[in-house]
C-alpha cells in the first residue's frame, strides 16, 4: 500500500485546518488568541519532529499538547503515527481507532488504520477502514489507491484458495498470477 504513515501527517494537518481548534482549555475556560497561536505552533513543531523521524522528541511535545487538550485530533493523530513508527502497532491501532470514533468525519485515521491492518495481514479490516475513508472523502485518491491494493490482496487470497480447492482449475492460477504481477508492479513503483 502506498502513502504510509509519515506522508499522511501533512495531509491530516491540511485537512484539519478547516476544523477550528477547540476554543476552550481542559478546565473549561476560553482560550485566548495567543494561547491558540502557541498551541498551533507547538503542533507544527511536533509534526516537523515526526517528519524528521525524531520520535522521542516528538512524543514529548505531543504528550504536552495532549495534556493541554486531550481531545485535539491532530495531536492524537501524530501520537498514532509515532506509535506506528516506533513499532507499537497495537497502540497505534488503538489510538487511531478511538480517534476515528471521536472524529468520524476525518478520513486520515481510517486510512492509517488500514495501513496498519494491512501490515498485519488483516486485509478485511483494512478494507472496512478504507471503505469508510472513501465514504468520508470520496475524492481522496490516496485512500482509493490503497483500497484498490487491498482489493487486489483479497482477490489474490481467493484465487489461491480456489486453485488449492480445485487443482484442475486453470483459470484461478492464471488470475492469481495476474494479480500478483499487478501487486509486484505496484511495489516496484513505490517511492
Amino acid at each position: 500500500m502506498r502513502r504510509l504513515l509519515p506522508a499522511l501527517v501533512i495531509a491530516l494537518t491540511l485537512a484539519l485546518g478547516a476544523i477550528p481548534a477547540p476554543g476552550v482549555a481542559q478546565d473549561g475556560r476560553e482560550l485566548s488568541d495567543e494561547a491558540r497561536r502557541q498551541y498551533a505552533q507547538a503542533l507544527k513543531v511536533a509534526a516537523g519532529l515526526v517528519r524528521d523521524k525524531q520520535y522521542a522528541d516528538a512524543m514529548v511535545k505531543i504528550d504536552a499538547l495532549l495534556r493541554e487538550r486531550p481531545r485535539e485530533p491532530q495531536a492524537r493523530f501524530l501520537k498514532g503515527v509515532v506509535e506506528a513508527e516506533e513499532g507499537k502497532r497495537d497502540a497505534a491501532i488503538a489510538t487511531l481507532r478511538v480517534l476515528s470514533e471521536d472524529f468520524p468525519e476525518l478520513p486520515e485515521p481510517y486510512n492509517n488504520l488500514a495501513v496498519l491492518y494491512a501490515q498485519k495481514g488483516e486485509y478485511e479490516s483494512a478494507r472496512v477502514a478504507l471503505e469508510t475513508a472513501v465514504r468520508v472523502a470520496p475524492e481522496w485518491a490516496v485512500a482509493r489507491e490503497n483500497l484498490g491494493d487491498v482489493y487486489a490482496r483479497l482477490a489474490a487470497a481467493e484465487y489461491e484458495r480456489a486453485a488449492k480447492l480445485d487443482r484442475s482449475n486453470k483459470r484461478a492460477p492464471a488470475k492469481l498470477g495476474m494479480v500478483r504481477g499487478l501487486l509486484a508492479a505496484g511495489e516496484a513503483g513505490k517511492p
